[in-house]
């Protein structure tokens, strides 16, 4: 089992910056693929990046790409979610997501992902 803990999210002018954290406790992420997801209201919840542990490759969403970077410190346990240039529409519950024993692929559907955090609030004002 593990748990996944989100921090970092707020409140943020457009073209403003954040970062989220997923701090995974129970077991480490290794040999995990970590993703996080979004969520707006009224809209279906959205792939916005992947990582695989043992390999540190990256995925993203072509609405984040060249924005947003996911990576991963080992030390931690911990993922992290680096946003910049936000946009309005970027305004969701971020979550993360992880799937344990993934190896070198990334899972894009949130019904690949068996442990999920608890979400953590995003809001771009423009």
């Amino acid at each position: 089992q593990v748990q996944l803990l989100e921090s970092g999210g707020g409140l943020v002018q457009a073209g403003g910056s954040l970062r989220l954290s997923c701090a995974a406790s129970g077991r480490t992420f290794s040999s995990a693929a970590v993703g996080w997801f979004r969520q707006a209201p009224g809209k279906e919840r959205e792939f916005v990046a992947s990582i695989t542990w043992n390999y540190m490759t990256t995925r993203y969403a072509d609405s984040v790409k060249g924005r947003f970077t996911i990576s991963g410190d080992n030390a931690k346990n911990t993922v992290y979610l680096q946003m910049n240039s936000l946009k309005p529409e970027d305004t969701a519950v971020y979550s993360c997501a992880a799937r344990l024993y993934s190896g070198s692929i990334h899972y894009t559907r949130s019904s690949d992902y068996n442990y999920w955090g608890q979400g953590t609030q995003v809001t771009v004002s423009s």
